[in-house]
């Protein structure tokens, strides 16, 4: 059976460097790292996210700000929240809750949040960069950056000459993903629904990452024996063996049979969702460090 990568471990990881590297930060007399989350609207699960992402950067030690507005609050309001967020020197990390209400233009406001201050990675400036491989000052999604994480752990920094397949194109965790292992040496493939022969293309990746929101779509004939396999997505479906209107979570992939073949897979849960939080505190942390005129911390 395959190695299983444990993201709670390895996010685990990153959180106690970050709250050691925090503690570096202000004794060295710098300002704590500052992290801004805004949410519009009262989406339970986007009051679970914003919850765990405000208790974790207390527990880093950053100086931890919520704006938590009403649905009906204006694109307006919203923009004028960002601006000042911009232009506060607490501030590194601006974080701006998705979805937004159907009024507002979530990539007008994404837009408008400087780039510096862009630790969730979605602005064109740092898509930009991350495109081009200026990975030293790019933000990158912490979702990808933290798929990206597990992968060094199982394969090592250094990725040449590996074979990588994406399926997914999202702007969010696709590309970036593919633009991470590009920079890696890999060779990368991006599938998506058009993809012809899909089956055929995965058989062929050393490492095989599915983020396509379809619950266990890649199947464990899909998989070349000794790959490594980053599963991304996290899909609630029917489970009543458990009793009447239960459910249970299960990712794009069909863990059981893909396990029988790859030599390190992540679970669902508690593979790459841990990691996506972690990286957010890593991405203000950065933030935080360039802002002091410091090199920017690995991880």
């Amino acid at each position: 059976m395959a190695e299983v990568i444990d993201g709670k471990s390895v996010a685990g990881d990153v959180v106690g460097t970050v709250k050691t590297l925090t503690a570096e930060l202000v004794a060295k007399g710098k300002a704590k790292p500052g992290l801004a989350v805004v949410i519009v609207g009262e989406d339970p699960a986007s009051q679970v996210y914003v919850a765990s992402k405000s208790r974790t950067a207390k527990e880093c030690g950053f100086h931890s700000v919520q704006h938590t507005l009403p649905a009906e609050t204006s694109e307006e309001a919203l923009l004028k929240i960002i601006g000042d967020l911009n232009a506060d020197p607490a501030i590194n990390g601006i974080l701006v809750q998705l979805p937004l209400p159907a009024h507002i233009d979530a990539g007008k406001i994404i837009q408008t949040i400087a780039p510096e201050k862009d630790v969730d990675g979605f602005h064109f400036i740092n898509v930009g960069k991350l495109g081009t491989g200026e990975l030293e000052t790019a933000f990158v999604p912490c979702t990808p950056a933290g798929s990206m994480l597990l992968i060094e752990r199982v394969r090592g920094k250094d990725l040449s000459g590996l074979n990588a397949v994406v399926v997914g194109r999202s702007n969010i965790v696709g590309k970036p993903m593919a633009n991470l292992l590009l920079a890696a040496n890999c060779t990368v493939t991006i599938a998506h629904s058009r993809t012809r022969d899909l089956p055929a293309l995965a058989r062929t990746a050393d490492i095989l990452v599915a983020a396509v929101g379809r619950p266990e779509m890649i199947r464990g004939d899909w998989v070349k024996p000794g790959a490594t396999v980053i599963d991304v997505g996290i899909n609630r479906i029917p489970a009543p063996e458990k009793g009447e209107g239960k459910s249970r979570l299960v990712g794009d992939v069909a863990y059981a049979e893909a396990a029988k073949a790859a030599s390190a897979i992540t679970p669902v849960p508690g593979g790459v969702g841990p990691m996506t939080i972690a990286m957010l505190m890593a991405n203000t942390l950065a933030s935080a460090y360039l802002a002091a005129g410091l090199k920017r911390p690995s991880f």
